[in-house]
């Protein structure tokens, strides 16, 4: 049996659990501790300290204007007027309820959204929206268009409506969502109370000790011996220092995507702690309430999570941002002719968790499967599916379960995972100047004319359409406390760089582990505009390799 590190000691529970203590920092864990994990906690701890720098800027973070002000507003209704015959009353417990006079009945639904909400669902990439006039109309952002009918049950919601241009309008889906949030918002408020020494645990007892539709009413945040009114700034800092807890590496629930990738996904060893499933229902509820409650988190996850929440299907591209080596050498294998090059393969990976190595077959007698020319596209998309998810359906179901409680999944049907990551973690204002000044060029110059319009149309651009840019060249919206300069690839420090690469009737490529944009050279600057357009608005980013 290997020596523990110094300071450290091996004890066992009531209940027969084996667990060791720290004597230094008086904290335990079930993860046997070894050189690596304590340079792990070390490093964390570390990184905890200069959250000061990260939490002026976090505080800096917005969507649109202040994030609290549409659900505040009883008055804000994006839905539009009530159909005729329709009244919108509150009983007196604060609850929104709604009179149907023709029929003297009433309901708690909203006879504008229980379509969309509580009967079929609509089918994957549609959303229903209104006009002023508050009459429904339907968006296919598969097709990119706009329709009166109704894909559900091919009726029109108004003959010969005028025609609406389709966009991906994320202002409105945010309205829309807040507007939701609104409907089940309980009244009056819960005081939570955590010290800042004990913050994960104090807030995992007290998340868990609540209903889940009690978390859904205003929140108080209280340390003890810091008492004032909450008026948003200090459940702001809760959310701040709790979503930096989640990865502290004492509770192995989550773990980097990548060496130099700062995204979090699920840590496949986490089942080391015997209580790691009651853990992921409470972070399924934390960030749940994040969304709810319009507040950002710090630390964000990968693209792949973000999907998982959407639940949207994951594509072999998807790969490439948390494990660059393994996607390339997929690509490999789908770029040439493997019999030819005498590689043996079989439908089984191994994996390692904590050191031991076993086997996973990735369908029944896998290992005794070769993977060949013809059967090659079934072993890259189930050894992709593999790697994405490696087998943490557990961790995920309790996940759900914790996030569902709060906030049903199908509210946020509309966005997608670019979005989502915008929702959640929050913008910050991008300074072109530092951005221009830690660009680099392969092949152009800064005065090339493809460079001078590409600033130029930067320039134009809103911030949300910059931090779409931004994510669909280095795969997230969150920028290192140091700005562009500290920007970091799968290898380490990664400047922002644009290549010239491919014909001018190409789409406009990214490749995020290299921050590296390939951009074509275009002709003119009204054709360099329309095709990065097309590129950064496509919900999965189009033309991503």
């Amino acid at each position: 049996m290997h020596l523990l590190p110094e300071r450290w000691e091996r004890r066992v529970d009531p209940l027969g659990r084996v667990y060791f203590v720290d004597h230094i920092t008086r904290t335990t864990t079930w993860q046997r501790p070894t050189m690596e994990t304590v340079r792990n906690f070390e490093q964390w701890q570390h990184q905890r300290n200069q959250l000061q720098g990260a939490m002026q800027q976090f505080n800096q973070r917005y969507i649109f204007g202040d994030q609290t002000a549409a659900p505040q507003n009883k008055e804000f209704d994006p839905l539009g007027p009530l159909p005729h015959g329709w009244e919108k009353r509150t009983d007196s417990n604060g609850r929104v309820y709604f009179v149907h006079h023709p029929t003297r009945t009433t309901q708690w639904e909203d006879p504008r959204t229980q379509g969309l909400l509580n009967e079929k669902p609509l089918p994957e990439g549609w959303e229903m929206r209104f006009t002023v006039d508050g009459i429904p109309y339907f968006v296919d952002h598969n097709r990119r268009t706009t329709t009166y009918i109704d894909p559900r049950t091919g009726k029109s919601s108004l003959e010969n409506g005028p025609q609406i241009t389709y966009v991906r309008d994320f202002k409105a889906k945010v309205q829309y969502f807040r507007f939701w949030c609104q409907q089940l918002a309980m009244p009056q408020h819960i005081k939570i109370t955590v010290t800042r020494k004990t913050l994960f645990e104090d807030s995992f007892q007290q998340i868990m000790s609540f209903s889940a539709q009690d978390l859904r009413r205003r929140l108080w945040i209280i340390f003890p011996g810091e008492e004032g009114l909450d008026y948003g700034g200090v459940a702001r800092q809760w959310f701040f220092l709790l979503s930096h807890e989640v990865l502290n590496p004492m509770y192995c629930l989550f773990e980097y995507a990548g060496k130099d990738n700062y995204c979090l996904q699920i840590n496949p060893a986490s089942s080391i702690n015997p209580d790691h499933l009651k853990y992921f229902k409470f972070i399924g509820r934390f960030i749940a309430m994040a969304l709810f409650h319009g507040k950002f988190i710090d630390t964000g996850f990968s693209l792949p999570f973000y999907k998982h929440i959407l639940n949207k299907p994951l594509a072999l591209k998807d790969l490439e941002s948390i494990d660059p080596e393994f996607y390339n050498s997929l690509i490999w294998i789908k770029d040439n002719n493997i019999e030819e090059c005498g590689l043996e393969m079989f439908f089984s990976v191994d994996k390692e968790i904590l050191g031991e190595v076993s086997t996973h077959e990735l369908k029944p007698d896998g290992g005794n499967i070769q993977v060949t020319e013809e059967n090659k596209e079934e072993y890259i998309r189930l050894v992709a599916e593999w790697r994405l998810s490696r087998g943490v359906e557990e961790q995920n179901q309790a996940f759900f379960e914790g996030f569902n409680e709060v906030l049903p999944q199908q509210y946020l049907q509309y966005f997608d995972a670019k979005e989502l990551e915008v929702m959640l973690c929050g913008m910050q204002e991008i300074d072109l100047n530092d951005w221009q000044r830690h660009t680099i060029y392969r092949h152009y110059t800064c005065t090339s004319k493809q460079i001078v319009w590409f600033w130029q149309f930067i320039k134009e651009m809103d911030n949300e359409k910059r931090m779409r840019l931004l994510q669909f060249v280095t795969g997230t919206c969150r920028l290192p406390v140091g700005g562009f300069a500290d920007l970091m690839g799968s290898n380490g420090p990664q400047k922002f760089c644009i290549e010239k690469v491919g014909k001018e009737n190409w789409l406009p490529r990214s490749h995020t582990c290299f921050n590296r944009l390939d951009l074509p050279p275009y002709r003119s600057y009204e054709q360099l505009k329309e095709k990065l357009m097309f590129a950064i608005e496509e919900t999965e980013g189009f033309g991503q390799e």
